[in-house]
């Protein structure tokens, strides 16, 4: 992630049951040859890209309800309000013991009307009518003393919907639970605890999850973020970002060691998107590392997805402070790769695989690449990523490097990196592009005249900025939609050298953004897609396994007439995929000569997605006001008639007899 970047739904042709033959008006005549295979597309072809921003992970994906639940935030009781005597409750530090946590709560109850703690949540708690909670706590008393907790959910108007007591009787510290159900629904609930008897009590870890998370996992996802993601069927998931990698300093950037085992030991720390923005500043916003390596990894498996982790190099940001390690002590950021690597594919006799066993998961994650700094440049980057892939290289010559080259897709930096790596023959090249809209569409072609024998390359991050609105919330409108489709039919048409894409970001909380445009938006208990999500998924699970060539007067179909268009088979379903994007206002009809077009079933199924107004968005109040629609056209004759509405993306597949 870069620190900065640069009405009514029409209704699809391809609902209507139409005749296919040669029509006269017909505008253009494009060729496809099913039997000419050209480049296979990589199983990781389209992906998705992690980043805790935009309360991604606490307060989005990480379905942790409490917001501060180890009162380790600077300001150790942001989030939560007291009722009664402030005095009565008291932040302990207890660094030198335990500095992974280290600070915890001291309540004295002197009577029984008692003390309250109530906490916000991440702008609310998203609260579900009979859906079972689990609350815990670590505590423990002081001797002599009767507290208990009465635990209870409210409304937004104060309304208890949620109630259950805990009597934490232990004088040493001790984890405590509680399960109940919500008797009523909250977009912006809360937790109150009232603290009852008489009596010291110290308070750690309060915790509060929805019972049904991904997987009925305890401690674990929102289920409704999850599926969005299974849905699409990623080839692979980036994590854990982005700038969280580099960190405004390395003292803040992302250890993976920290953020695996028992969750009250890893360590909290600030987000570096907290501040990073005037007109989006989120003082509150800090990383749990409730979801790290070993969810992030669980995550991968359980979507199909190939896992790639990006690890610092010995950079911090180098649009903040540019810190740097220095060359003679980079081992042990190395050595932290290598360790990742036994982490995920060592067995019980490696020191790393024993320990992802020992958390309950015998099996190995077989991870098969690995990225070495996150949009670093320069010739400090190229020093320091040539350390790190001697070393990965000389114990694990398999695993592939992902490397990048800066932060914009041409320029200085660009230029220097692309050579620099291309004569060290890194295995993937990232690539990053936040560009407007015609950009991606003048880019069609760009991977067209890549060398075929140098290495691959990773789209790594790229999202189309619309121009001409607010800085602060560019839109996920269709037209930014559609010009990511065009130029993906140029991604997908050279897929003998680009092995990967993401969008990025992933995720956004509609009340706590710091960075627009998103894929994924959500509040506390809604989501929905935008229309570059329906095109990323379109393209996701219809990628097909070989491209083959689909032409207009021999050339590529890359912006003739606004049209943009690329073929593939799938061998395995014995499929024929057609991607035809119109990014004019303008209707288009194109006839498709198909070779061998009678051996093929007489029903060809099209999906469409399109509106009458390419600055149209989707929300939460209409969520699927740009989705795909489905249809169908029969074949008949010697060539398949399609008419591209104007702003439009259609896949048409077509299934052999």
């Amino acid at each position: 992630m870069m620190n900065f970047k640069t009405g009514k739904i029409a209704l699809a042709a391809g609902a209507m049951c139409l005749s296919v033959s040669a029509f006269a008006q017909t505008s253009a005549v494009y060729t496809i040859d099913p039997t000419q295979l050209k480049a296979t597309i990589q199983p990781t072809m389209y992906g998705v890209f992690f980043e805790d921003i935009n309360m991604g992970a606490d307060g989005g994906l990480y379905a942790e309800l409490v917001k501060n639940r180890s009162f380790e935030f600077d300001k150790s009781l942001m989030g939560w309000k007291i009722t009664g005597d402030s005095t009565a409750v008291k932040v302990v530090d207890r660094k030198a013991e335990r500095p992974d946590n280290p600070h915890y709560i001291n309540v004295t109850v002197p009577s029984a009307q008692g003390i309250g703690l109530a906490n916000e949540g991440f702008r609310g708690m998203g609260i579900r009518k009979g859906e079972g909670y689990n609350f815990s706590v670590i505590a423990k008393q002081a001797a002599g003393s009767n507290i208990s907790l009465q635990i209870e959910l409210r409304d937004e108007s104060g309304r208890a919907i949620g109630s259950a007591i805990v009597q934490p009787r232990s004088t040493q510290w001790k984890k405590f639970n509680v399960s109940f159900a919500a008797s009523a629904q909250a977009a912006k609930g809360s937790l109150y605890i009232t603290l009852k008897g008489k009596g010291n009590i110290d308070l750690d870890m309060i915790s509060l999850f929805p019972q049904h998370t991904w997987k009925n996992r305890a401690n674990g996802l929102r289920a409704d973020l999850v599926q969005m993601l299974a849905d699409m069927k990623p080839g692979f998931i980036r994590f854990p970002g982005g700038c969280i990698v580099e960190g405004r300093y390395l003292v803040n950037r992302y250890q993976w060691k920290k953020t695996i085992g028992d969750v009250d030991k890893r360590e909290t720390i600030i987000n570096r998107w907290n501040t990073e923005f005037k007109h989006r500043s989120t003082p509150d916003y800090f990383q749990s590392f409730g979801l790290g390596f070993m969810e992030y990894f669980m995550l991968a498996e359980d979507i199909g997805a190939e896992p790639l982790p990006i690890l610092n190099c010995g950079m911090a940001c180098q649009f903040n402070s540019g810190e740097l390690v220095p060359v003679d002590q980079i081992d042990p950021y190395v050595q932290d790769a290598l360790d990742l690597i036994e982490f995920a594919n060592g067995d019980a006799s490696t020191k790393w695989g024993k320990l992802r066993i020992s958390l309950g998961h015998p099996a190995k994650f077989n991870l098969k690449m690995l990225g070495v700094g996150n949009e670093n440049w320069g010739p400090n980057y190229v020093e320091r990523w040539t350390l790190f892939r001697d070393a990965i290289k000389k114990k694990y010559p398999q695993v592939k490097i992902v490397t990048s080259t800066g932060t914009d897709p041409d320029g200085a930096r660009f230029d220097t990196l692309n050579t620099a790596f291309r004569g060290l023959k890194a295995d993937i090249l990232d690539e990053h592009y936040y560009r407007p809209p015609q950009w991606f569409r003048d880019n069609a072609k760009r991977y067209d005249s890549y060398d075929r024998n140098g290495p691959k390359i990773f789209a790594g991050e790229y999202a189309a900025h619309v121009p001409g609105v607010n800085d602060a919330l560019k839109k996920n409108n269709l037209e930014a939609a559609l010009a990511e489709a065009a130029f993906m039919t140029g991604l997908e048409r050279n897929a003998d050298v680009v092995n990967m894409a993401s969008y990025a970001p992933l995720f956004a909380h509609v009340d706590a953004w710091q960075w627009a445009p998103d894929l994924i938006w959500f509040d506390n208990l809604e989501h929905y897609g935008t229309p570059n999500y329906y095109v990323q998924k379109l393209y996701s699970l219809n990628k097909g396994t070989n491209v083959v060539p689909i032409l207009l007067g021999g050339q590529p179909i890359a912006g003739q007439e606004g049209i943009y268009a690329n073929a593939t088979i799938n061998k395995n379903t014995k499929e024929l995929l057609i991607k035809l994007v119109n990014v004019s206002g303008q209707s288009h009809k194109a006839s498709l000569d198909i070779k061998g077009l009678s051996s093929y079933q007489s029903k060809a199924w099209v999906t469409t997605l399109t509106s009458d107004k390419p600055d149209v968005v989707n929300s939460l109040e209409q969520p699927q006001l740009i989705a795909p629609k489905e249809g169908s056209l029969t074949v008949a004759g010697s060539s398949l008639v399609i008419d591209a509405e104007p702003y439009s993306f259609k896949v048409i597949k077509l299934k052999m007899k």
